[in-house]
């Protein structure tokens, strides 16, 4: 197997012993099983070119700070620079994400280094010592499920407490390790102080761990963690190992969060198409 030549180039300067095998591929990067410093790690190897949709970026990296002004102007305005800013952004907001969640104490692979666009990192093995499935490879029974659904809940927790919203939770982007899940895949991670999207981020990250582990546990499907988790957020009342119910009770009169929010992102969409019609007639 030949390496990509990032990859390689890390071999040839010593950062990695060995290229063992390539564990997936995405749209997003190529996922590599390395040794380095007699330790097996995983190296991502992130594309040069990724097929995010314009509104995913926007909602992705509103607010997310940038090195000067010179680069944002650039990342606006779409230049050769900008772009390449833009995607090194995406990229270094991964590694970000995971220093600061592996120092709270998150069920994320441990940082090791980061150059040239391949990022090192834990390998996430099972109880044999093979590398990890997705939960989305795997069957479980209802009490199996209703446990792993209640130890990611409280990795959500400590997330937003951290600051962090993972953005795209979903069980194909968690692995089963051999003392339980662990979340993988980070880019699209957002501030939750800092991003308008971010309470609707953690809202769907939520729903889709309802959803899946509600195939296992139907129980599970008539929860609201999502809203109880925001609202304590919201409230300043967050900390992790909370207790949860499950349940959320609206007050009457209240402001539909989810409804305006929907608004909102409609309201960008449009924009944002009305803005790509401008460009093409000019």
């Amino acid at each position: 197997m030949k390496p990509p030549k990032r990859l390689q180039s890390l071999v040839d300067e010593g950062l990695i012993d060995e290229v063992v095998r390539q564990l997936m591929s995405g749209k997003e990067a190529a996922v590599y099983v390395v040794r380095s410093g007699g330790r097996t790690l995983c190296a991502k190897v992130y594309k040069e070119a990724t097929e995010r949709s314009f509104r995913q970026a926007v909602d992705y990296t509103e607010n997310r700070r940038v090195r000067n002004s010179r680069q944002a102007r650039a990342m606006a305005k779409g230049t050769r620079y900008g772009r390449q800013a833009t995607e090194a952004a995406w990229q270094s907001a991964e590694v970000d994400a995971l220093h600061r969640l592996a120092a709270a104490g998150v069920r994320v692979p441990r940082p090791h280094n980061f150059c040239d666009g391949v990022l090192l990192m834990d390998l996430v093995s099972d109880e044999q010592g093979n590398a990890a499935p997705r939960l989305n490879d795997v069957a479980f029974t209802p009490e199996e499920a209703r446990r792993h659904h209640a130890t990611l809940l409280q990795e959500v927790v400590r997330m937003l407490c951290a600051g962090v919203v993972h953005g795209d939770l979903s069980e194909f982007n968690i692995l089963l390790g051999a003392d339980g899940p662990v979340i993988i895949d980070l880019p699209q991670a957002v501030d939750a102080a800092g991003n308008n999207h971010a309470p609707r981020m953690l809202l769907r990250d939520v729903a889709n761990l309802r959803a899946f582990f509600g195939r296992f546990a139907p129980d599970l499907l008539a929860t609201e963690y999502g809203p109880e988790i925001w609202d304590l957020y919201r409230r300043g009342e967050l900390r992790p190992g909370v207790a949860l119910t499950g349940r959320f009770e609206r007050e009457a009169g209240a402001v539909d969060l989810e409804g305006v929010l929907r608004e909102i992102e409609d309201a960008r969409e449009e924009e944002a198409a009305r803005r790509l019609r401008l460009q093409a007639a000019g």
